[in-house]
C-alpha cells in the first residue's frame, strides 16, 4: 500500500500547497496543532530518519533549508521579531510517526512547551 504523502505528491489527494520545488513539497497539515502547522516532505519516498542513506544528505539539508524559507516568508524569523517556530520529525511508532514517509512539521504561532510530548 502506498503512503498518503506519495498520493498527495501525485495529486490523488488534495492538499493546500505552501511550497514546491524539484526536491520537496510543503503543505498545510489537515489536523494542525498550532495556527501554523506545515508538513515538508521530500518527493523521494524515504520511510523515516532511520532509513536515510548517505545519498539522501542533500535532500535532508534541502528540507531544513526549505523550512527556514517558509518560516521567513510567514514572518516567523525570531531575529526579526517573528516569535520563532519549531521543526519536528518523528521516527518510529513510539515517537509518534504515523506516516512512514519522512517529513518535518513546521509549527508556530502559539506558545510551545518543553519538553514536547
Amino acid at each position: 500500500m502506498e503512503c498518503i504523502f506519495c498520493k498527495i505528491l501525485r495529486k490523488e489527494i488534495p492538499s493546500k500547497e505552501v511550497y514546491s520545488d524539484d526536491l520537496v513539497y510543503a503543505f498545510e497539515d489537515i489536523n494542525p496543532v498550532a495556527p501554523v502547522h506545515i508538513l515538508i516532505i521530500p518527493r523521494k519516498h524515504i520511510e523515516g530518519l532511520d532509513k536515510l542513506s548517505q545519498e539522501d544528505i542533500p535532500i535532508i539539508g534541502h528540507l531544513l533549508y526549505t523550512a527556514k524559507l517558509i518560516a521567513n516568508r510567514l514572518g516567523l524569523d525570531p531575529s526579526s521579531g517573528g516569535g520563532g517556530y519549531r521543526i519536528v520529525s518523528n521516527c518510529g511508532k513510539d515517537a509518534g510517526q504515523s506516516v512512514y514517509h519522512i517529513h518535518f512539521h513546521l509549527i508556530a504561532k502559539r506558545q510551545l512547551g518543553w519538553p514536547p510530548g
